[in-house]
């Protein structure tokens, strides 16, 4: 079966409005999105709820999650044999622990959320790039403002710099560019015509309506916000349905890419997957709410044929609206499940052994096996969970960079985090470990690891200096 859902900066696929708007469900959090569906509800009387179950979908949740909040996570690598015929699926998140689902599914939310900045600078770790290009490219991510516009120019970008790297501004343009094309796609634009513009460069060239879409966001974007679209169409000598295609396009388009991180405070999260063992295997099933079972309203679609002409044409739009948004939440279901299950395979040693076994593990990888674009991939990993036997995790957890071991593998960031941590939780309160010997004992266990780098990944982690902690024992 093909993906479901290809997102390329090259130009080998058509984003239309309708994948634009699979697109955009894709980082909807589980409770956004019922948001999402209950409006559509009530706004188009040819959506309906249906009562439809899919495989089984909402026991075998509620079973895996009965089973797995008994479990400790010292059970996670022993879950034992069941009869249940649980669904070939998959998922995956960042770390969140320690919660019991309450009547509803929920989980109280005590981390931090991530913001904008957060979201970029992740996706920046996990880019390859010169020394060089990542500093300007955190210089550039840190002077973005909420709504995802970049209001620094490229002068004070390189005066900011020159303390430790000296750069030109054809250096910082390039970089910039790069950034452009993180998720969400336009953040770092100076302006709303560059913000759309770099939105419309990821569309395939035989868009329909894409050229026009370009030259109306380049040149007419004061006359579209008049409305003016007869003096518009006749200056460029197009017409109407050219003119609606193309204005379809730049609707589907973000003019705020900043916007879906902005005041982004929830006290719960919804698990959208649960992994558990079964019959020694790892097997995954999404949460009820992740395939809403929406259907078409058959009473109001059987009136289309009856009803007048404008009535007949307004019924036809909200069918046409339905079966869209009914496409695109199976399209957001099946692009999850690809990209937790190539999660889950990477990660599987995690689950049976916990943090240390965590394998360096970055977008690129996921986007690679299952055949997407990196930004789809981000897109999924971002406010989506993972309920497992030894705590929910946000899916991005399972992401991080790698650090080589003297037999040639690599060692994950978030492995060697655990290891310091480990043996920082072991050492003498009076004899605490510097992290000079933090890293000869890595390097003593084949991990090429720096003094810098323990003392990186110590901070990361919260924990106060040998010296820090030696008067504090």
């Amino acid at each position: 079966m093909k993906p479901a859902l290809q997102i390329r900066l090259n130009q080998s696929l058509a984003l239309t409005p309708q994948l634009q708007q699979a697109i955009r469900l894709l980082q909807l959090s589980r409770l956004e999105l019922e948001l999402e569906l209950n409006t559509a509800l009530e706004s188009n009387p040819l959506l309906d709820m249906t009562e439809e179950l899919v495989d089984g979908e909402d026991a075998e949740a509620d079973a895996a999650a009965d089973a797995e909040a008994a479990e400790s996570p010292a059970d996670a690598a022993d879950t034992g044999d069941t009869d249940e015929q649980p669904l070939d699926l998959e998922f995956e998140r960042t770390e969140y622990r320690g919660t019991a689902l309450d009547e509803d599914g929920m989980e109280p939310q005590d981390a931090e959320v991530e913001d904008l900045r957060d979201h970029l600078l992740w996706q920046l770790n996990l880019t390859p790039m010169s020394a060089r290009d990542r500093a300007i490219a955190a210089t550039i991510i840190e002077a973005i403002d909420d709504d995802g516009y970049l209001g620094e120019s490229d002068e004070v970008i390189r005066d900011t710099l020159a303390s430790l790297h000296t750069v030109s501004l054809e250096e910082i343009a390039s970089v910039r560019h790069r950034v452009q094309h993180f998720d969400p796609v336009g953040v770092a634009s100076r302006n709303l015509r560059e913000c759309l513009g770099v939105q419309l460069d990821a569309f395939s060239a035989d868009t329909p309506g894409l050229a026009l879409a370009r030259t109306l966001v380049a040149d007419h974007l004061e006359a579209l916000a008049k409305q003016d679209r007869v003096r518009i169409c006749q200056r460029l000598h197009a017409d109407e349905a050219s003119f609606d295609t193309a204005l379809a396009l730049i609707r589907s388009l973000v003019p705020k890419p900043g916007n879906c991180f902005s005041n982004a405070t929830a006290e719960y999260v919804a698990p959208d997957a649960y992994a558990r063992k079964v019959g020694g295997r790892w097997q995954v099933t999404l949460a009820p709410g992740c395939q809403p079972r929406l259907g078409i309203n058959e009473h109001y679609a059987s009136l289309i044929a009856k009803a007048r002409r404008d009535d007949a044409n307004y019924l036809k739009g909200q069918l046409q609206e339905a079966r869209w948004l009914i496409k695109s939440l199976k399209t957001r279901a099946e692009t999850m499940l690809k990209v937790a299950s190539s999660i889950v395979r990477a990660q599987e040693a995690f689950l049976e052994f916990g943090a240390e076994a965590m394998r360096p593990l970055v977008l690129k990888d996921v986007a690679d096996e299952i055949g997407m674009h990196e930004s789809t991939i981000s897109r999924v990993t971002t406010r989506k969970f993972l309920h497992t036997p030894r705590g929910t995790f946000e899916f991005k957890y399972f992401f991080s960079s790698g650090v080589t071991t003297v037999d040639g593998g690599a060692a994950s960031a978030t492995a060697i985090q655990a290891m310091i941590k480990k043996l920082i939780g072991e050492e003498q309160p009076t004899r605490p470990l510097s992290d000079q010997v933090l890293a000869a004992e890595l390097n003593r266990r084949g991990i090429n690891v720096a003094r810098r780098t323990v003392a990186k990944y110590r901070e990361a982690l919260n924990i106060p200096s040998s010296n820090d902690r030696s008067r504090l024992g």
